[in-house]
């Protein structure tokens, strides 16, 4: 997996930076591909037999029947391992189209077309993907020996031929192939360290009858660690298709008419005031990535105060990391233009989907409450939940009273941020202690928000003497 995302993130950078000699290593071998197979129809047909097996079509007929064998057999989190990862190739393939922006090659004798952009190519990825799934959850099952060679061998040649037909048929790079495996591998080995494919009905992902040893204690914590940092990427990548596959929706069908798109915002800019202005500039101020910042890390401060553990101030960091990418790489792909009205705001990007202040506020105050709620002992601590309800809808009525935001725009940052807290908060438990829930009150109390706050008062008993 590291390998794969080294190799990656190398063609990654030299094609958005347009490097020369790569730039010229992809033209040369797309010009002498292109001649090799031009005026032979036959050789064609059958490179594009070829091709079609790693179409949308082929790849999810295959991966769906191979969920349905494994949720057949109740073998419920094989199929749900084999549909997440095909899902993770459908949101990353046009995600990177999208940012990287590449042109598809130009031959002499064209004898394919392709829609889109180039980079990664969507064919390579999602066959070795989904052919590399599949592998992973059937190679177990099968018998050792030629069975098991011919099933490993025979998928490897298939994936490779796939993405070679891609370049002969002219409508990608030998980078963009190149760039589509290197991630493939990545993705199946993030969503095979978050969902242990090969060890699933084990006790601690051990194979049958494996003893235990010191070394492989000892390095259970670190495995356990790494199967989480996994799991939240896994997340982080479906949850961004979700977001992004809504933008889409709204700016292809909605023609600004869904939840009055256009009608609230001019609502808003017809009904503006001096005081409106002044209170709406101050909420967005407060909400903005300076002010998120402050409280962000006067929280972290606070809990590594009074609750003196690791696991709330990483949800915490993490689900602002989160938002943040998400909401720069959703930005980036959706691009929608602001609202048609006039903008209070100045110097802002263009692009008006997700709401960027909202799912930050949102993220961070929800956050904030989790971890207060799970570690006090109290009926103070619902009070945390005010804000976590007071600031997103301020923030949402400041934004659209600004012009800034259309109404589905922060819809958007709403659905980003409940499946991302919700991600995270399962998979990263912020109020477990050492592995375990928070203790109860009454027990080990000084463990707790509260009993940390009153240990450091002074010793009513100390005063009296």
């Amino acid at each position: 997996m590291s390998v794969g995302t080294l190799v990656f993130a190398v063609l990654l950078i030299a094609v958005r930076l347009r490097w020369g000699p790569l730039e010229a290593a992809d033209h040369d071998a797309a010009a002498r591909l292109n001649s090799l197979v031009a005026g032979h129809p036959a050789l064609v047909a059958v490179i594009k037999a070829v091709t079609w097996l790693g179409s949308d079509g082929a790849l999810w007929t295959v991966l769906g029947g191979s969920a349905a064998v494994m949720a057949a057999r109740r073998r419920w989190k094989l199929a749900s391992y084999l549909l997440v990862t095909g899902a993770g190739a459908l949101v990353l393939d046009p995600v990177l189209k999208s940012l990287v922006g590449r042109l598809r090659p130009v031959v002499a004798h064209p004898v394919a077309h392709g829609t889109g952009n180039s980079f990664p190519s969507g064919h390579s990825l999602g066959s070795i993907v989904c052919y590399g799934a599949v592998l992973l959850v059937f190679l177990p099952a099968t018998r050792p020996g030629w069975p098991r060679a011919t099933l490993r061998y025979g998928i490897g040649l298939l994936i490779a031929a796939i993405g070679i037909s891609r370049i002969l048929l002219g409508v990608h790079y030998l980078s963009d192939v190149a760039g589509a495996w290197a991630l493939g591998l990545s993705w199946l080995g993030l969503t095979a360290l978050a969902f242990d494919p090969l060890h699933t009905g084990t006790p601690g992902g051990r194979p049958p009858d494996t003893p235990r040893h010191p070394e492989t204690t000892m390095a259970r914590p670190a495995r356990q660690y790494a199967r989480i940092a996994a799991g939240v990427l896994t997340a982080w990548v479906l949850i961004l298709g979700v977001v992004v596959g809504f933008g889409e929706l709204v700016v292809k069908y909605s023609h600004d008419t869904w939840l009055g798109d256009t009608a609230i915002p001019r609502w808003f800019a017809a009904h503006r005031t001096p005081a409106g202005n002044h209170w709406s500039d101050l909420i967005s101020v407060a909400c903005a990535t300076t002010g998120i910042l402050v409280v962000a890390v006067a929280a972290c401060l606070l809990f590594l105060l009074f609750i003196r553990h690791w696991r709330p101030v990483v949800f915490v960091g993490v689900v602002m990391i989160g938002e943040v990418t998400a909401f720069l790489a959703s930005a980036a792909v959706v691009k929608r233009p602001r609202p048609y009205v006039h903008h209070l705001d100045h110097h802002l990007p263009t692009s008006a989907y997700p709401s960027g202040h909202m799912a930050a506020t949102c993220c961070l105050y929800i956050a904030i409450a989790i971890v207060v709620i799970g570690h006090a002992r109290g009926w103070w601590r619902w009070l945390l939940l005010i804000p976590a309800i007071v600031m997103p809808v301020l923030i949402a009525l400041s934004r659209m009273y600004r012009g800034e935001h259309h109404p589905t725009d922060i819809a958007g940052s709403i659905i980003f941020a409940a499946l991302w807290l919700t991600a995270t908060t399962l998979l990263i438990k912020p109020n477990a202690v050492h592995g375990r829930p928070a203790p109860q009150a009454g027990r080990a109390r000084n463990r707790t928000f509260t009993g940390r706050v009153v240990s450091l008062l002074p010793a009513r008993a100390a005063a009296e003497k």
